[in-house]
């Protein structure tokens, strides 16, 4: 069994091989797993918001979701870019729509940040936050 560096460097000498023209072409590797509801819910989409915004079927998301099916190499690809960055998916499936909802008047990339440590694990979380008029705590 390779480390991780022996992998890594195994990688830099296929990029290297390639560049030098000395190996043809390049094979992405496709995860073998995707955790499709952690994707999810990082988003912080429903289901049925989840396969509008990225155009998968909401049965396919259910089915993935409850361990019924995997999804194939071309949708593990996708959702690989999902969790990456989101953001990049939807401008480019729709740069218009996307930009529009940014407030922009043209087509713009915009850079994603979750916020990782306000996810809860399916629990709503409750937010105290104080009052312009005389600091009372609201719970939100």
């Amino acid at each position: 069994m390779k480390t991780q560096f022996e992998q890594m460097m195994d990688g830099l000498n296929d990029v290297e091989a390639f560049l030098a023209g000395e190996q043809k072409g390049f094979k992405a590797h496709v995860p073998l797993e995707v955790d499709v509801k952690a994707i999810r819910n990082r988003l912080g989409m429903t289901q049925a918001r989840f396969s509008d915004t990225f155009g998968f079927s909401l049965d396919a998301i259910k089915h993935w979701e409850g361990g019924r099916r995997t999804p194939e190499a071309p949708a593990r690809t996708l959702l690989t870019v999902i969790d990456r960055n989101p953001a990049a998916v939807l401008t480019a499936l729709n740069p218009a729509a996307f930009a529009a909802a940014v407030g922009s008047p043209k087509p713009t990339t915009v850079h994603v940040r979750v916020d990782r440590k306000r996810q809860t694990s399916g629990r709503v979380t409750k937010r105290k936050t104080h009052s312009a008029e005389g600091g009372n705590r609201i719970t939100k």
